[in-house]
């Protein structure tokens, strides 16, 4: 009895029970990506992206990572709080070298924004999910950027930030890619030039200096690998 109590406990807590009410909105869109794995060929020397819009819209990203293969399976909108319930999916069937996560939408300065804390114990959720099937493929978290439209937003989601980083930098097989030294300009602000007319979303030029840190660090995860 005592086994069955703690057992229900546990599912009672987890992620995917507390947020089960998430995942029918994008199921969808999800169907889509799986779809793509029919249609589209890669290596197993592909870097699989999983996350939200800012992957998505990447469209330069095959010039941007020359000469890394890429695959891009994100959605609009992404949140750990739904994506949680779509990593397996997303990630389980493909052969590849490395997994990116790019997800910005848990904090935006709304009033359901989840707490730093919490965004942490989700992104430790989304390993632990890629672990299930790739114990050992290196997976690399790509910082929440600094937007002009979440500015006042920015403290938690610096905080959501640093909480991430400092968890990869413990783990093995876990990197932290940081871009705010590059979107933030001299004058504490972000560089809105590297931002279409929405100020969330990046235009080519922001882009370009994205892949740019992001292929940098790609040299160095791979090479420990």
């Amino acid at each position: 009895m005592r086994i069955i109590l703690v057992l229900l406990l546990i599912i009672s807590c987890s992620p995917l029970k507390r947020f089960e009410e998430t995942a029918s909105k994008w199921e969808n869109d999800i169907a889509k990506l799986e779809r793509l794995d029919k249609s589209q060929d890669y290596s197993e020397d592909s870097i699989l992206f999983i996350g939200s819009s800012s992957i998505r819209l990447w469209s330069s990203i095959k010039d941007d990572l020359n000469p890394y293969e890429t695959i891009r399976r994100a959605y609009g909108g992404a949140r750990y709080t739904d994506l949680i319930h779509f990593t397996k999916r997303l990630v389980s069937s493909h052969d590849i070298k490395a997994v990116g996560v790019f997800v910005a939408n848990d904090i935006t300065g709304g009033m359901n924004d989840l707490t730093p804390p919490e965004v942490l114990n989700l992104a430790k959720f989304v390993v632990k999910q890629i672990r299930s099937s790739h114990l050992d493929t290196p997976i690399f978290f790509i910082e929440t950027t600094p937007t002009p439209k979440r500015w006042k937003a920015w403290p938690e989601i610096s905080n959501a930030n640093d909480l991430i980083m400092r968890y990869c930098n413990e783990k093995k097989g876990l990197f932290y890619i940081s871009t705010r030294d590059y979107f933030i300009d001299k004058n504490g602000l972000p560089k809105e030039d590297l931002f279409i007319k929405d100020k969330l979303h990046l235009n080519r030029n922001g882009y370009s200096v994205w892949g740019g840190i992001i292929k940098n660090n790609l040299n160095r995860i791979l090479a420990l690998n």
